[in-house]
């Protein structure tokens, strides 16, 4: 399966600069981890809950839930280098302790390197809607994605997923309705946005835009 596709990633100054500093202490490429399941405690130097988002994008809504929850520990795994190199700032002007980055395959990465049972929840926030019908089977969340995050969530850890493309909701929402490793925790379908989720630029222009934005929120049986 397919998660990624090819995207422009000229960096500014600054982030060229922040990853040349940053990235072999903070980051690490998914195509180059060893065979196994990533030994996370040995990357933080401790033993905690793990969180891991898929699609940090430029990290602002991922630094602030990570420094809001610092007996956490967050991964987040996305593609464009400039989003990464754009966290990596972010993690260095706050000094984030408990957040490390992985470029690649989402996929790739929970397939190979993820142990069953062992993440405290999964995060997939505003990810690409690919809205022209020719490219719906680009779109990340699907039942396959969907069965492969369940295996590797604990026994009531959480997915959460948002988007403001009510036509990915809904297939969103169909994805994970029938996997029978989760459970929805929202009464009517879509959940109410959580307080600990930020409101990003991207999302606050989709309200100005008049894009209704959905979350959906469902834990592991």
């Amino acid at each position: 399966m397919q998660t990624i596709y090819p995207q422009r990633a000229r960096m500014t100054t600054g982030q060229q600069r922040a990853w040349d500093r940053n990235w072999g202490r903070w980051g690490a490429d998914v195509a180059d981890l060893p065979d196994g399941p990533l030994d996370a405690a040995g990357w933080f130097g401790r033993a905690a809950p793990v969180v891991l988002e898929i699609g940090s994008g430029m990290g602002e809504s991922t630094a602030v839930m990570a420094m809001a929850a610092p007996d956490v520990d967050h991964l987040a795994v996305e593609i464009y280098q400039p989003g990464l190199a754009q966290l990596l700032l972010r993690i260095e002007q706050a000094e984030i302790g408990n957040l490390r980055l992985l470029r690649g395959d989402a996929y790739t990465f929970l397939h190979e390197h993820v142990a069953a049972g062992s993440l405290h929840a999964v995060r997939i926030y505003f990810p690409d809607p690919w809205p022209k019908r020719r490219h719906h089977k680009r779109r990340l969340v699907r039942p396959e994605l969907v069965a492969l995050v369940t295996s590797r969530l604990a026994v009531g850890a959480t997915l959460h997923l948002a988007t403001d493309w009510e036509p990915y909701a809904q297939e969103m929402l169909a994805a994970c309705v029938t996997e029978p490793g989760l459970r929805n925790t929202a009464p009517h379908g879509f959940a109410t946005r959580p307080a600990w989720r930020p409101i990003t630029k991207f999302e606050q222009r989709a309200r100005d835009e008049g894009r209704v934005v959905r979350d959906l929120l469902f834990a592991r049986l």
